[in-house]
């Protein structure tokens, strides 16, 4: 079992598990996954109504939907490689529904991007898979959209970072501290 952190374990003190009838905390640690490890599971939960990851392929895709989301956010750029011939199509054939929602470079790194995706979440009637490359750039919208909730700067880095934030966490603290 992996070791947490202590600002993940107080992170993970501000999250419920989606189900309303789930009386157990959920970790914060979880909400970003290894696409492969969700495909060797066979399974996957959300935290919160979401889960984040890097680029899922076809076999990630048909595991989310078997675990009952109903939406995937992608938020690459239409010229990045998704390993797809088409992840709309492979996502829409699986029954969700697939939002383009590309974050291309860091001045999208914005609290105005998480107010937005926080429309798109809030919208959902389940769980949302929320990916990119590698998970980055969806740690850093959702620190900003955390952040907008009320959370600390440093709660926020630490949702983020459980989320996959890596290289981009100078620019979410420069967004915090602006």
């Amino acid at each position: 079992m992996k070791n947490l952190s202590l600002s993940a374990l107080l992170c993970a003190s501000f999250f419920l598990a989606a189900n309303a009838d789930d009386t157990q905390i959920a970790s914060a640690a979880n909400i970003h996954v290894d696409v492969d490890e969700v495909v060797a599971a066979g399974t996957v939960a959300p935290v919160n109504g979401i889960t984040s990851s890097g680029q899922p392929d076809a076999g990630a895709l048909r595991v989310f939907a078997d675990s009952g989301y109903v939406a995937v956010v992608d938020m690459r750029g239409p010229s990045e490689n998704r390993g797809l011939d088409n992840e709309q199509a492979a996502v829409e054939a699986l029954g969700m529904e697939y939002i383009a929602f590309p974050v291309t470079n860091q001045n999208q790194i914005s609290f105005d991007t998480a107010r937005k995706l926080d429309e798109v979440l809030q919208g959902a009637d389940g769980p949302v898979l929320l990916h990119c490359g590698s998970g980055n750039r969806v740690g850093a919208v959702l620190a900003l959209r955390h952040s907008l909730g009320g959370a600390t700067k440093e709660e926020s880095v630490a949702l983020g970072k459980d989320a996959g934030l890596t290289k981009l966490e100078s620019v979410v603290r420069k967004r915090l501290a602006d």
